[in-house]
């Protein structure tokens, strides 16, 4: 691809700063941003015409790499025929290939598929389904959730509600949000079992608080934005066990792990369990553009439609929108026609093999891998202006934050670019400027 070179004026440099809010900054002491001008494959064309190695695929989501031609081709034909109509008292093709392709791939049993507009939204749907099916038993009591501590579901209301209430990103809103039933976190790492102790300790959680409870919700073996931890599929398998086993359905937030990322094409499957729905997003479109899902059972959905209401009580005005299905059924498509599992090994084995290079050094307090999730924990806080400004420099991308380096990158990413941005990772644990003294 030929990129072009170009320049974003200082005056519109100089209006982003001052008016644009990027996620989680400041306006009054904002961080330096760095202009993109093009992207393809996993590099990032800056606009000062340097090249950067994207290791975070744009927050996990691109997983076929930048401006991939099948995708690119899906929205040209989309826009021929119609951008957006609404979902509402009407269908098409897209949605409906989208909803036969969703059926097939995740675990057998997830019959009905919400298609929503983001992953926040996903799971604002899931808690929602919870909430009527329970209802709709004659349980109207059950309006609280199980979830664990260090979790994290998304930015709007009710996701922010059960992501962890002390360490997580949400703790200004407390008394602004429902209270619900957090469980420690889990402690095991993800190739270790449960002592009897541990498990009686979940089993007395659930006796404590199930009764109040319309569902669990969790991510599944990694706990992304709440620490980027893994954990053992046997807390999946004892959850979902006692779930049943108390009338609550169990949500699985999928939107980070989902299509793969951690070597199973869904992250339940390493327990091989079933939830009863199931929350998909990021990498559904292949980062083209913002789409998501809530697939559910068809116990659920029926038990719903035939509650109060009669309905799902949520509809976005651009829910189903026709050229994110598209794209997202060109991105499902190449996924289900690539050696996605061979290359989420080959990722795995240099992630393992050059992050694991970090331990030798003081700063470095934990290095985890799992299928394409590479983590450096650090004993203290990253400095991210320092740090981006260090990666950039040697040609590589990657978003750290709080005390974590990681790397989420592109299922495309070759051995050569992926040992480089592992390298420039581990320099960066070299460097003392690049983190916050305590």
């Amino acid at each position: 691809m030929e990129v072009i070179n170009t320049t974003i004026s200082e005056e519109d440099i100089a209006f982003d700063k001052e008016h644009l809010w990027h996620p989680y900054t400041s306006l009054t002491q904002p961080l330096p941003v760095y202009p993109v001008e093009s992207a393809e494959g996993v590099r990032i064309h800056l606009t000062d015409g340097r090249t950067l190695i994207d290791g975070m695929a744009s927050w996990w989501s691109v997983i076929h790499g930048y401006n991939h031609p099948k995708l690119n081709q899906a929205v040209v034909n989309q826009t021929q025929k119609m951008a957006h109509v609404m979902f509402g008292g009407l269908t098409h093709q897209p949605a409906i290939d989208l909803g036969k392709k969703l059926v097939n791939l995740t675990p057998k049993g997830l019959e009905a598929v919400f298609l929503c507009d983001s992953g926040s939204i996903s799971v604002e749907v899931a808690m929602k389904m919870a909430i009527q099916y329970q209802h709709a038993l004659g349980k109207q009591n059950r309006s609280k959730f199980l979830t664990l501590k260090k979790g994290y579901h998304g930015d709007t209301s009710g996701a922010m509600s059960v992501c962890d209430p002390v360490s997580g990103m949400h703790h200004l809103f407390r008394d602004f949000m429902p209270q619900h039933f957090f469980m420690e976190a889990p402690e095991r790492g993800f190739e270790e079992t449960l002592a009897a102790g541990e498990i009686e300790d979940i089993e007395m959680f659930f006796e404590l608080h199930a009764k109040n409870a319309a569902a669990f919700i969790l991510e599944p073996i990694v706990q992304g934005a709440g620490g980027m931890r893994f954990y053992a599929p046997q807390y999946l398998k004892e959850i979902r066990r006692l779930c049943s086993m108390h009338g609550l359905l169990l949500i699985a937030d999928e939107i980070a792990t989902g299509f793969g990322r951690t070597g199973k094409l869904f992250a339940v499957e390493h327990a091989d369990i079933l939830p009863d729905i199931l929350c998909v997003g990021k990498a559904l479109t292949g980062g083209y553009m913002t789409l998501a899902a809530t697939i559910c059972t068809r116990n659920v959905a029926d038990t719903i439609c035939n509650g109060e209401a009669g309905v799902i009580m949520h509809g976005p005005t651009f829910m189903g929108n026709p050229l994110a299905c598209a794209v997202a059924n060109a991105s499902l498509d190449l996924l289900q026609h690539s050696n996605w599992q061979q290359n989420i090994t080959s990722i795995e084995v240099v992630l393992k093999t050059e992050l694991s290079k970090a331990k030798a050094y003081p700063l470095v307090k934990d290095v985890r891998v799992l299928g394409a999730i590479g983590v450096i924990e650090t004993t203290v806080p990253v400095n991210v202006q320092e740090t981006q400004a260090f990666l950039v420099n040697r040609g590589v991308w990657i978003r750290p934050f709080r005390n974590l380096l990681y790397i989420m990158p592109s299922y495309a990413m070759c051995k050569e670019d992926l040992e480089h941005v592992c390298r420039m990772m581990v320099e960066v644990v070299q460097q003392e400027h690049c983190f916050n003294k305590v």
